[in-house]
């Protein structure tokens, strides 16, 4: 049954390149947390530890796209090295600043740093995926398999941190962030025989255009997505706490993930005979869907059981959305293609969560779920405008 995924890690260094990319995008769900927890730790408020936290994201929402088309110009090897150990200085810099009671403004110096540096894996492996593989299969079962890795990062990396933070130490948390992001990227760095060759700019040759047609619609499918899971996730916090159970929120949302991993594994086994603009509309209506019951549920465990449901449209979904950019793009702006793709779903995830946490102060969290269903629906129907529309061989 798994016979898809051992093909593609038995090809020659795929094995080593998804594996050190998983483990330097471990980085992606622990940092946030992390900052919160080691700032608090050093006697600043959760404001500040907010504040900081922000300032990583937008730092690292701004650059993600330059340092990709950086990639694709110069090639992955020179600048992800150069990003993954900026990055760990910068960071580990914060944490000396934060626990030495350094002034505010350089520890937020430091983390916007930080932030902007942060190495491009993600859209890397994928792109890397896109050079070693011909087949169209193929390359559906290891979008699949990055897909579950997401979602290992994201259910594992929280638990890590927090249980490093409180239990050991406020610096370990972030720590094992950092040791994981610098290893894992330095170690995918090297491997240089799977890279795809850059390809520079010509001075006076006009660059191959990422189409808008294609671009347009799956960007703003990411947008409506981020905002989804934004307000889902604060209104899941804010129903368990309502109900004296906080603790339970983490469990709520790692069922939520679950449903997305099997689904994620699941897509990568399927020989797909629709292409992918198809399978986005369907899996953006799926998403719609499985919001539709939300604020009306009242009990825990049938919210735990439906949340776990509903993860089964996300990774599908994601993944027919990269599959797209990824038929579309030009080869010399692959790795850009995806960091925007990518950018367009976390610049969707800070709104979404500050909306529904204003509905949820005046109205409760069973309305906000309400901001879930109608970001839902935005995605559903910006989908249908998304089109099968290769430009290169």
């Amino acid at each position: 049954m798994l016979a898809r995924y051992r093909h593609v890690l038995g090809l020659p260094g795929t094995l080593r390149f998804s594996a050190t990319a998983l483990l330097g995008r471990l980085p992606n769900s622990m940092d946030t947390i992390g900052i919160v927890l080691l700032v608090t730790a050093s006697g600043r408020s959760y404001g500040v530890g907010g504040a900081m936290s922000g300032a990583y994201l937008v730092a690292a929402a701004a650059l993600a796209i330059p340092q990709a088309r950086l990639i694709d110009r110069v090639g992955q090897g020179w600048v992800l090295t150069v990003a993954g150990l900026v990055f760990a200085v910068a960071l580990s810099a914060f944490v000396v600043v934060v626990r030495s009671g350094g002034a505010d403004w350089s520890a937020f110096g430091c983390v916007a740093i930080a932030g902007g540096a942060f190495p491009q894996l993600g859209s890397s492996v994928r792109t890397r995926w896109s050079h070693v593989l011909d087949d169209r299969a193929e390359l559906d079962t290891a979008y699949a398999l990055e897909s579950a890795a997401d979602e290992v990062v994201f259910i594992a990396g929280p638990i890590l941190v927090t249980v490093l933070a409180t239990t050991w130490s406020p610096v370990a948390g972030l720590g094992a962030a950092i040791i994981a992001g610098t290893v894992g990227t330095l170690a995918f760095a090297a491997q240089r025989a799977t890279a795809p060759a850059p390809t520079p700019r010509v001075r006076g040759e006009r660059r191959e255009r990422l189409q808008a047609s294609v671009m347009g619609p799956v960007c703003l499918v990411g947008l409506a997505l981020g905002t989804l899971f934004g307000a889902a996730e604060v209104s899941t916090v804010a129903f368990a706490s309502d109900r004296g159970l906080r603790g339970y929120a983490g469990l709520l949302l790692a069922l939520w993930a679950a449903g997305s991993l099997i689904a994620g594994v699941v897509t990568g086994l399927v020989g797909w005979r629709v292409g992918p603009a198809r399978r986005l509309r369907l899996g953006a209506v799926a998403m719609f869907v499985a919001m539709v019951p939300l604020s009306l549920i009242g009990s825990m465990w049938v919210m735990g059981g439906w949340l776990f449901v509903a993860g089964f449209a996300i990774a599908p979904t994601i993944i027919a959305a990269i599959s797209l950019v990824e038929k579309t793009a030009p080869q010399s702006r692959l790795t850009e293609g995806m960091t925007i793709l990518e950018t367009s779903f976390v610049a969707g995830i800070a709104p979404g969560a500050a909306i529904a946490g204003r509905v949820i102060d005046s109205h409760g969290p069973s309305t906000a779920y309400l901001i879930s269903l109608a970001a839902g629906l935005v995605a559903a129907v910006a989908a249908l405008a998304a089109r099968d529309e290769p430009t290169r061989p």
